[in-house]
């Protein structure tokens, strides 16, 4: 039994720290507590009420008033010199009125339509804020693995530099390398710990920007794992399919230019005659006297079309006209810029591709130059110190540069995925 807990916790640590590592686990808590985004989920609920209060236009509104009053009056005297009485009068008032608009011009269809497509902008506004958070958080990520991965690299080139400054010591007494042999270790060993500390500061700097996009405290140690796949568009062509389809940028100014016809239309309206009918009853009541009640019941329908107003609803309508032709020419603008953004997002996917492939030849070209120019050196042949210590500088900014060009290709996928408005959890797969 005690095993078998053993092993449960074991199993629940090893799934726990999968999970601390897990990049959809730092993005989903980025997407949760990033103030930025949680703002545009309040202002996607607030655009949504839009719509239901354009909606009410088209219903019937019901108002009920009451009112009761009391007027007492004493020592009136009339022009003959006649004192009157005192006289105390209670009355009481109710009134039910249901008025209906019927007709105006389309106003009330143009408010529903545009409040309608407001929605839809604040649908893509967050999208396009989620987009964001979502790049920050998973490039915050990678770097902190990138920045921990090049300070374990110079750690290490530091260590090796201490193993070959004692071994140079060593060689020297025995006389079989020169002081300038060992003032080149020594050199290249306080060059490495230069490194290092410079390194070590740049990764508690990516542990800080991580900390901060993603609102949950950086893991001590993350996973060295650069192997997250995505869906990528197939060609350049299918990209720009996309991008004219799905980014969030290019919809947004699609939707402001049909936004601008709705208001452009409800100014237009404004010139139309418009038609209510309104329904009333009222009960009247003098509470003081015996009997004394009436009640009176109207139908009215009110019809009104504005003539002359100075001028103002004609200037409103050549204002929205030029709002208009404004969005008209920002959609243009927006389309080539994002057409541009695409393709050079696409480029960028591209060269980071082959600039991972040509690391990786690098790299293992570095790894074999090196471990045949150590061994040589440690079995005293002709290799010089000056040789080790190259080899070994070129084999880590080999593995620099290879970590590097990993996160560089995770990322132009994400940006790439941003701009055809396909970056979101979906869009992370598990490698096969």
């Amino acid at each position: 039994m005690i095993k078998y807990l053993i092993f449960l916790l074991v199993i629940f640590k090893f799934n726990f720290l999968l999970a601390e590592n897990n990049v959809i686990f730092f993005v989903e808590s980025a997407l949760q507590n990033n103030p930025k985004i949680n703002a545009e989920r309040e202002n996607l609920k607030a655009v949504k009420q839009n719509e239901n209060i354009s909606r009410s236009e088209f219903l019937p509104s019901l108002t009920i008033s009451g009112s009761q009053s009391s007027i007492e009056t004493s020592n009136i005297i009339d022009q003959s010199g006649t004192r009157s009485v005192d006289a105390k009068r209670n009355t009481e008032t109710k009134k039910i009125s249901v008025d209906q608009k019927i007709f105006q011009g389309f106003q009330g269809y143009n408010n529903f339509k545009k409040s309608r497509l407001e929605f839809e902008k604040a649908k893509n506004e967050y999208k396009q804020v989620e987009q964001e958070t979502i790049l920050s958080s998973v490039s915050a990520y990678y770097d902190l693995i990138f920045k921990n991965q090049s300070k374990n690299f110079n750690l290490a080139n530091v260590d090796l530099f201490e193993r070959q400054v004692e071994s140079d010591r060593s060689r020297l007494q025995k006389g079989e390398i020169s002081l300038t042999d060992l003032a080149q270790s020594e050199s290249s060993l306080a060059g490495a710990q230069a490194a290092f500390i410079k390194a070590d500061s740049e990764y508690i700097s990516a542990m800080a920007e991580f900390e901060r996009i993603n609102r949950i405290i950086a893991p001590k140690d993350v996973n060295d794992n650069f192997d997250v796949s995505f869906i990528m568009p197939p060609s350049l062509d299918n990209a720009f399919e996309l991008s004219n389809s799905n980014n969030p940028s290019l919809s947004i100014a699609r939707i402001n230019l049909a936004i601008s016809e709705k208001e452009l239309n409800v100014e237009k309206a404004k010139l139309s005659p418009s038609a209510t009918l309104n329904y009333s009853k009222t009960e009247n009541k003098d509470l003081s006297a015996t009997v004394d009640e009436d009640e009176k019941e109207t139908v009215k329908a009110t019809v009104s079309w504005p003539i002359i107003q100075g001028g103002k609803n004609f200037s409103s309508i050549k204002k929205f006209k030029h709002k208009k032709e404004k969005n008209a020419l920002l959609l243009q603008d927006k389309e080539n810029e994002i057409k541009t953004q695409t393709a050079t997002s696409w480029s960028f996917f591209q060269s980071a591709e082959s600039v991972l492939a040509s690391t990786e030849a690098q790299l293992k070209a570095a790894e074999i130059a090196n471990e045949g120019i150590t061994l040589e050196y440690d079995s005293g042949n002709t290799r010089t110190t000056l040789e080790v210590i190259q080899s070994r500088s070129l084999l880590l900014e080999a593995r620099i540069s290879n970590a590097e060009a990993k996160k560089d290709f995770i990322i132009s996928k994400m940006r790439l995925l941003s701009q055809v408005g396909g970056l979101d959890l979906k869009a992370f797969k598990k490698p096969q």
